[in-house]
């Protein structure tokens, strides 16, 4: 049962002890008020002067909570930010996508950090894409390059029609094979269409 919602915790009742556990602004605000039952998947960490808990809202959450942890300067706290400020799924998409604008929108994560983050994560990051599956597709047709900013435009422009970032993805992906690396963004954005429409 939920006792307390702060900015950065919330101290949920277990039989009568309160214990602190500490959420991205995501799961905080997914949370109910308090009074109310919650489920948290927690992590526990154990250092010689504290033990320190933190909850997630589901247990890919979780996974993706630790698997940042692995990428040199990413602590808890900036791991928490950028998981509060995109989802699993749209994180796996912007590793996939190379997308490093999308990444440092987490407050304390930089260009550094996010390209550390893109770099380090890119082979890890499939296997935890969550329902981002389909951005896949496209990493393998980017190879080891970049988006190019023709394809991070058809994709946002395709999501923007109402299409998920999946099968934007998907059908960027598709545009690729088809008309080729030097294709702007008009043209994968028309073949996209044409590939979502099958």
């Amino acid at each position: 049962m939920i006792d307390e919602i702060a900015e950065d915790h919330a101290v949920i009742d277990v039989h009568g002890v309160g214990y602190v556990a500490f959420c991205s602004a995501r799961t905080l605000g997914n949370l109910g008020g308090a009074g109310e039952a919650a489920i948290l998947f927690i992590e526990t960490y154990v250092r010689e002067d504290m033990i320190r808990l933190y909850g997630f809202g589901s247990q890919l959450e979780r996974e993706w909570f630790r698997l940042l942890q692995n990428v040199q300067g990413v602590g808890a706290k900036v791991a928490l930010a950028v998981l509060g400020t995109l989802t699993p799924p749209e994180l796996a998409n912007a590793i996939a996508l190379r997308d490093l604008a999308m990444v440092s929108r987490a407050p304390g994560v930089g260009k550094k950090v996010a390209e550390r983050i893109v770099t380090e994560l890119k082979n890890k990051a499939p296997a935890f894409a969550g329902d981002a599956s389909g951005t896949i597709g496209l990493k393998q047709e980017l190879g080891a390059g970049a988006a190019s900013a023709p394809v991070t435009d058809a994709v946002s422009a395709l999501s923007n029609l109402g299409y998920s970032r999946d099968q934007a993805a998907n059908a960027v992906a598709a545009a690729l094979r088809e008309a080729g690396d030097d294709a702007d963004s008009a043209k994968l954005i028309r073949l996209g269409l044409k590939e979502l429409s099958r």
